[in-house]
């Protein structure tokens, strides 16, 4: 009777102690683009990629950005796993220059957070 009496007694102690696997946050190995941009003609509504230059830069920290489609859709994708301030420039031969506001990227514990953006050009 005494060894159920201290069972009892002992069992929320037991029940409250919990495992630090539980917390633990699995990261995936791949690397996230912190921005993808999608370009598109503002009278045609067409989806532009051949020609176009994207350029970001956070203080002195510049990258050209590259196309990949996605889904037949062509998104200029950068800032890989890098926070920051940025400011993006997206330029086409025939087209106005199209220069954004101020863009801040962040983190959470594995991964920068993406950012989608449409640009819609203006022909000259």
């Amino acid at each position: 009777m005494k060894k159920i009496i201290l069972l009892l007694a002992i069992a929320p102690f037991l029940l409250a102690t919990s495992c630090d696997d539980d917390d633990q946050i699995y990261c995936t190995q791949e690397a996230k683009a912190g921005l993808n941009i999608t370009v598109k003609d503002a009278v045609t509504n067409e989806y532009l990629s051949t020609g176009i230059t994207v350029i970001a830069q956070d203080g002195s920290y510049t990258e050209t950005l590259e196309a990949f489609p996605q889904s037949d859709i062509p998104v200029f994708m950068g800032a890989y796993e890098r926070v920051g301030t940025y400011i993006f420039t997206v330029s086409k031969e025939g087209y106005q220059t199209y220069t954004s506001e101020l863009v801040t990227l962040t983190a959470d514990v594995c991964h920068v957070i993406p950012q989608n953006f449409l640009v819609e050009l203006q022909p000259n």
